[in-house]
């Protein structure tokens, strides 16, 4: 094993969770590797705007040395939440940010992580390498590759997602599909092709409710917007319903007629899309999932505590990747670090997927989505004090 002065870490998984462990990890001096089975930093989309809260996102960027550059990117005004009537159209909610309003920013997670890959010294992240799955050793790890090939590490840091091959190691607790889908579509150069529907949405996210069936659209930089039709379906609700999701055609028309009564105001958002439509079936871990410590190994993110995407859990994975890196480095020995991350993030992550659960019951109910009051509800309950394991 190597000295505890200079371990050799890997994180699985170039994510921002990931990166902002190896940014923090590098500011103290440790060495890091980061290993994504994508081919490249452009490989695919990575996906639409986050709000940043300031006692998580935001306190991982200042601890990752990146906060003013976050700041130059991050788009103050995307905090406005439009609320409309899916029949009338009417706007019948609207949170408006004051001037200078900084508790939960929007950036481009394409922008976050690039701002993340961009602070790390070159050579650190090893694109596509597939990690398979990772076996402990006597106080070690190995990463199995998907070439065949292995390599020890004095600590793996699974921070691969929903479908992690680093879990495996640690919990035999795998994903549950929650029985909601979003199907994702987006309009590209807005202000100028989508000019009425560039004006509905305005600087933020627009969103309209109806039973469990969800339209929102949500502004990203460029003029780019994205869609989402939140549905209440079986997890092979498109094989049931004979639909290629290839086909947009075929989609757009299948959307069209679940959505049918709703304003054409709305409609015209799946009308008019510029995409293609993209499945995005939502999954959690169990409420409280935790794990008995194996040294050498350790998750955070949504390998850790996959929740509803209810704007907590890439703030909690970017957390939880500085508070790891940060433990290490002020902690006398490598294991003694993990298990005190692992005893502050662990009750801090059951804490916040109970508030996603009391959330949930809460949006499916209520018409109206006070954006606001839900942001509000998550970070008391991640700020209560925590008992730990």
């Amino acid at each position: 094993m190597n000295s505890l002065r200079s371990p050799h870490i890997a994180v699985v998984g170039a994510g921002i969770g990931g990166l902002a462990c190896a940014r923090t990890l590098q500011r103290h001096g440790h060495r890091v590797t980061v290993f994504e089975r994508e081919s490249s930093r452009h490989a695919r989309s990575q996906g639409g705007m986050l709000d940043l809260h300031v006692d998580t996102g935001q306190a991982a960027l200042r601890t990752a040395g990146l906060f003013e550059e976050f700041r130059a990117l991050a788009r103050p005004e995307g905090q406005e939440m439009r609320g409309l009537d899916p029949i009338t159209g009417a706007l019948v909610h609207h949170e408006q940010p004051t001037d200078g309003a900084t508790n939960a920013p929007e950036i481009d997670r394409g922008q976050l992580r690039d701002l993340f890959l961009d602070s790390l010294t070159p050579g650190t992240v090893h694109w596509g390498h597939s990690v398979d799955a990772v076996t402990p050793g006597e106080g070690t790890a190995r990463l199995h590759f998907g070439a065949g090939t292995t390599q020890d590490f004095d600590l793996v840091v699974g921070a691969d997602g929903a479908w992690s091959r680093t879990r495996p190691a640690l919990s035999d607790a795998t994903p549950a599909y929650t029985g909601d889908t979003i199907v994702e579509t987006w309009l590209d150069d807005a202000d100028t092709r989508h000019p009425a529907l560039a004006r509905l949405v305005g600087n933020g996210t627009l969103a309209a409710k109806s039973g469990r069936a969800m339209l929102s659209a949500q502004r990203n930089s460029g003029g780019h917007i994205r869609v989402y039709a939140g549905l209440d379906v079986p997890l092979g609700w498109h094989v049931t319903a004979g639909l290629d999701l290839d086909d947009a055609a075929a989609v757009r028309g299948h959307l069209l007629a679940v959505f049918d009564g709703w304003h054409d105001r709305l409609l015209d958002l799946i009308r008019e899309s510029d995409g293609g439509f993209v499945n995005r079936p939502l999954h959690v871990l169990p409420i409280g999932h935790t794990w008995e410590h194996v040294p050498g190994i350790t998750l955070l993110g949504d390998a850790a505590h996959l929740m509803p995407p209810y704007g907590i859990g890439a703030n909690l994975a970017m957390l939880d990747g500085a508070d790891l890196a940060t433990a290490i480095a002020t902690h006398p020995g490598l294991d003694h670090a993990v298990r005190a991350y692992e005893d502050l993030m662990l009750p801090r992550a059951g804490a916040a997927a109970e508030a996603c659960a009391d959330l949930a019951g809460i949006i499916k109910v209520d018409s109206v989505i006070n954006v606001e009051d839900a942001r509000r509800h998550l970070n008391e309950r991640l700020l209560r004090p925590q008992n730990t394991r």
